[in-house]
């Protein structure tokens, strides 16, 4: 029976770990912050202090990829943590709600760059389900040939946010005066906390490098270079980004700015600089959807191989080694929303599903520890630092769920709709 790969080594984890977390949110996130905290000094800290929580993450994620070097990553660990239907539910909205819905949303965003840079009367859906069908084909092809294509976008991203950061800098004019945006509540600290949530969205997606374990030559040393590497590489980026944001346009015109690195852009060097940042946004939305394709599948792989899904998902193609049927499944299920555009809601509760697992992700490194010898790296701080990631991994879904009750409940129902659905192929397996 033909088997994963092992042909990834800690440059292809660090590349997949930054993929993984630099989309198109950093280009339009700033904007979201500052309409929440109005002060140069409040809007850069709650990117530091994002960054801090996303490094603490990765501290825990890091011995976790040490202690249990297995396919499925973040599954593996829910599912040895606590119970296979646990995992089971991650796995059920990751495909249905946090990896695809969030796929989509980017999709279109390529689709809008690229007609912005085309001219095309194409309709972006179209530009959308055209490049994840590419992207799927890609992957299909073996995973040195989804990681190279993944790679190379990651570096025309890099440049791109390289050319955003030097133009804020050569930048020698004043910001412009705008009217401050309105006070969240009139509580700073409440205004901070609402800020936090388009942060932590954007400092999202690290836990997806752990899902491709099963494919690295040395997952217990590679996978925690990688994420160590690539979130600390993500931390500056978006600090200096956010400088950037603040020194050119001011807190109040970032505020009102919904495309601040194209204003930026123009700024400084006029439409030409517009039109390049835009040609950016396209490769940075691009590179997000590769890095999808190439890592959740795996966790799909793992549900299947686990008898808690359909066996086909499960199947390797003796050439290439990569699962497929997975592959393939998670580009349908991401352009069939794209289609029906629906993804505009998912959007909103994304995160408080999201965080749920991150936060049980990070409380199953206490009982790992507690099972388990100790591993080659371990957590600086533990059990504090990881003690914080959790607390605020769940603070963010309190957050979120007070701010958007109606798509919360909607994503917590889609959550609770996995349990009939583990019990139906539990039994199924019991069966057989």
């Amino acid at each position: 029976m033909a088997t994963l790969a092992r042909r990834l080594g800690p440059f292809d984890a660090t590349m997949i770990v930054m993929g993984g977390i630099i989309g198109s949110g950093i280009f339009i996130n700033p904007h979201v912050v500052a309409l929440h905290v109005h002060s140069a000094g409040l809007i850069v800290g709650a990117w530091i202090a994002g960054g801090v929580i996303a490094l603490l993450g990765a501290f825990a994620y890091a011995e976790l990829a040490a202690l249990r070097p297995e396919v499925g990553g973040q599954y593996a660990y829910l599912r040895d943590a606590y119970h296979p239907s646990v995992a089971f539910l991650y796995g059920w909205v990751l495909l249905l709600v946090i990896q695809t819905g969030g796929m989509a949303a980017v999709g279109v965003t390529f689709g809008k760059y690229f007609l912005q840079l085309t001219g095309s009367q194409i309709p972006d859906r179209v530009i959308a389900a055209a490049a994840l069908a590419i992207l799927t084909i890609i992957n299909c092809l073996g995973v040195r040939s989804g990681s190279n294509t993944q790679s190379a976008l990651m570096l025309l991203k890099l440049a791109a946010i390289a050319a955003l950061i030097v133009a804020g800098f050569m930048f020698r004019g004043a910001p412009p005066t705008a009217a401050a945006a309105a006070e969240v509540g009139g509580v700073p600290l409440l205004a901070f906390a609402a800020a936090m949530t388009p942060v932590m969205f954007a400092y999202g997606g690290w836990q997806t490098a752990s899902f491709i374990s099963g494919e690295l030559k040395r997952p217990e040393r590679d996978l925690a270079v990688g994420l160590l590497l690539g979130v600390g590489g993500v931390i500056v980026v978006y600090v200096l980004v956010n400088i950037v944001c603040v020194r050119v346009l001011g807190p109040a015109g970032l505020a009102q700015s919904e495309a601040p690195a194209s204003d930026i852009m123009r700024a400084v060097l006029g439409e030409r600089g517009a039109r390049t940042i835009a040609l950016g946004i396209a490769i940075s939305a691009l590179g997000f959807l590769s890095q999808s394709m190439l890592t959740a599948p795996r966790v799909y792989y793992a549900m299947a191989a686990d008898g808690v899904f359909f066996r086909t998902v499960a199947r390797i193609n003796p050439k290439t080694h990569v699962p497929i049927v997975a592959i393939a499944l998670q580009g349908i299920v991401a352009i069939i929303i794209t289609w029906t555009r629906k993804y505009g809601q998912i959007l909103n509760y994304v995160v408080s599903v999201d965080f749920i697992f991150f936060g049980l992700t990070g409380l199953s490194l206490f009982i790992f520890r507690r099972r388990l010898p100790p591993a080659a790296f371990r957590t600086p701080g533990h059990p504090v630092t990881t003690a914080i990631f959790t607390l605020a991994c769940w603070a963010v879904v309190i957050a979120t769920v007070a701010q958007h009750p109606r798509d919360s409940v909607i994503g917590l129902l889609i959550l609770l709709a996995g349990l009939p659905a583990y019990a139906w192929w539990s039994a199924r397996r019991q069966g057989t």
